[in-house]
């Protein structure tokens, strides 16, 4: 191996080139260099620690979106008025209610009892009211005022 053939890394070099550099070149060391001089080895178990220790400090936003789910569904679902069909959608703390109601105090009861829930940032309404009478149902003031402005 000549010095031209030489695979090196620098230490500014950004670790997503340096993956993409150890992979396409299939080796499983770099030598990190500044300048003509040799800095350092980065291993592809160097790369492994790296990114097993990142793992364990960043917390899964899916599991808490899940927990505040599960605590939403719970909240309401204890309770004489719970929606038909009740649905509940988490992302990033926002919680979607859907299903139907047949009396519009259920809808806000609903709102309140998701509102209360830990970790609950914001509430969106998707809630049909359903009239038993004439048998129509009517979108969530929400849902009526996105068609309105769509």
């Amino acid at each position: 191996m000549t010095r031209d053939d030489l695979i090196t890394a620098t230490e500014d070099m950004p670790l997503e080139e340096l993956v993409r550099l150890m992979g396409r070149q299939n080796v499983n060391r770099v030598p990190v260099v500044r300048g003509d001089k040799l800095v350092g080895i980065v291993t592809r178990t160097d790369l492994l620690r790296a990114v097993a220790s990142l793992a364990r400090d960043v917390p899964d936003p899916t599991a808490d979106d899940d927990h505040i789910r599960s605590r939403v569904i719970a909240s309401v679902e204890k309770n004489e008025w719970q929606p038909i069909q009740f649905g509940v959608t988490v992302r990033d703390g926002i919680v979607h209610l859907s299903g139907m109601i047949t009396d519009e105090r259920f809808r806000q009861a609903a709102i309140v009892a998701a509102e209360n829930v830990s970790g609950v940032k914001q509430v969106h309404d998707h809630l049909y009211f359903f009239d038993a009478m004439s048998g129509l149902s009517f979108r969530s003031p929400e849902d009526e005022g996105w068609a309105k402005a769509g």
